[in-house]
């Protein structure tokens, strides 16, 4: 991955962080949700904004 390629991706437990929520939660629905990584580096799977679009939508109170 390029450095604007990382600024485009989230890992689960960043997007966490910015919504404020445990990564727990954050993973838990990217599960249910069957969501792919957009990328990979070694173990940790990255996502774009968009594919995380749902996680958010579902959170939401």
């Amino acid at each position: 991955m390029t450095e604007s390629n990382q600024e485009a991706m989230l890992s689960a437990s960043q997007f966490a962080k910015e919504l404020g929520i445990s990564d727990a939660k954050v993973k838990k629905v990217i599960k249910e949700l069957n969501l792919e990584p957009t990328a990979k580096k070694g173990i940790c799977c990255f996502y774009s904004r968009a594919s995380l679009a749902p996680v958010k939508e579902k959170l939401a109170p």
